[in-house]
């Protein structure tokens, strides 16, 4: 659960996303999360990030930042089996496990997943992207924007999970352990909120996700 969202409204609203779709390959991919305390998204801000693509007819999507593709799965269904979704993640443990469960879900086809550091990864990519979505360390979050907000084509999105960052860039602070981490969030809130190409807000889901639409 959330460290600043109240557990019964984030239950609740997990409990709707599950009843809006459900699947046992999710299931599993939960279950796993569970077991090895591995960080994804979860139901809710995934059905989410469905929505914002599917809203702009996204049909090529780069996330920086996969893990084993538990988002990713949501984004292949918004672009469709014509579409394609880009992953990085620099564990190839979690690109083999990325395979099997999105051939499980049969999506696999419309996926590429490149092995190794994400923007090193996306620069070798080439054109522009309807949505962008950004899961890295939090410390990259300023660069990874940098780096995508002029490869987004007017109308696409940037998504970015983890920017309310358990209230922290609220409150400020760190945990001794994630010294700078608030402040780059922090960074990276204001620099898309600071650049006039983009509308942006913050969607208070989870952990917060940032949505901003290019508009010029």
């Amino acid at each position: 659960m959330s460290e600043w969202m109240d557990d019964a409204v984030e239950g609740y609203l997990t409990d709707l996303a599950a009843a809006e779709h459900g699947d046992p390959v999710l299931d599993d991919m939960e279950a796993r999360a569970r077991e090895h305390r591995f960080p994804i998204i979860g139901r809710a801000t995934g059905r989410y990030l469905e929505m914002a693509a599917r809203s702009i007819g996204a049909r090529r999507v780069m996330e920086l930042g996969s893990g084993y593709g538990y988002s990713a799965y949501w984004f292949a269904r918004a672009v469709g089996p014509t579409g394609e979704v880009v992953c990085t993640d620099g564990d190839a443990g979690n690109a083999a496990l990325a395979e099997e469960y999105l051939r499980r879900a049969g999506a696999w086809d419309r996926i590429r997943y490149r092995v190794g550091d994400a923007l090193t990864g996306f620069a070798a990519e080439t054109g522009e992207f309807d949505v962008v979505y950004c899961d890295v360390d939090k410390e990259g979050y300023p660069d990874c924007w940098r780096a995508a907000r002029e490869r987004i084509r007017v109308g696409g999105v940037w998504l970015c999970d983890n920017v309310i960052w358990s209230g922290r860039v609220a409150t400020g602070g760190d945990p001794p352990d994630e010294r700078g981490t608030t402040a780059a969030i922090r960074e990276h809130n204001r620099l898309v909120a600071e650049d006039d190409r983009y509308v942006g807000s913050i969607v208070p889901i989870r952990d917060g996700v940032m949505a901003a639409l290019r508009v010029a």
